[in-house]
């Protein structure tokens, strides 16, 4: 099934001290180009987040207003593509594989979406597959999207979760790295 990726990568990295956190390279690659490479099977992928240089060709946007958090960026990233699947990912995703992506995507079935929970069974709701019809309806009912959180924009959507994967783990500190 076609789908497009949003890549979400325009966070400030607060707890890594400031430190361009989708830059960080782990294994020789930063973290922005393993999710990059997860989802190189995507019609299209669009990074919501500041330009930088990465290891294919994607489309950039950033969120308006600038700085106004991930579902301003889940906005700016939805006018992108034009799949009826959208998989959502934060860049901070280092073990997601293309088979995750996959799983994610045939997993949706009747769903609004399918989502990843991570080795401590945490569902990541920013890596996860969603019908763009219905991440699209949850934009327009939050109105403006600043600042607004993740879950209240997909309270309401009829989401399933996988089984704890590793894919589904993000690096939030230092020591996430360790994994």
């Amino acid at each position: 099934m076609e789908f497009d990726a949003l890549v979400l990568a325009g966070g400030g990295s607060t707890r890594f001290g400031g430190v361009d956190k989708a830059m960080l390279v782990l294994e020789g690659m930063t973290l922005l180009d393993r999710v990059l490479t997860a989802t190189d099977d995507a019609v299209s992928t669009v990074v919501a987040g500041p330009v930088r240089t990465t290891c294919r060709e994607v489309a950039w946007t950033v969120e308006d207003p600038p700085s106004g958090g991930p579902v301003a960026g889940i906005a700016a990233g939805l006018t992108h593509g034009t799949a009826p699947i959208v998989v959502l990912l934060s860049c901070d995703l280092p073990w997601l594989t293309k088979d995750d992506v996959t799983q994610l995507v045939n997993g949706l079935d009747h769903h609004d979406g399918h989502g990843l929970r991570d080795t401590d069974g945490r569902e990541q709701q920013l890596a996860a597959a969603y019908r763009r019809t219905s991440l699209t309806a949850a934009i327009t009912r939050i109105g403006d999207p600043r600042d607004k959180s993740v879950r209240r924009l997909l309270a309401g959507l009829d989401l399933v979760w996988s089984e704890p994967t590793h894919g589904g783990d993000d690096v939030d500190t230092w020591a996430d790295l360790d994994d």
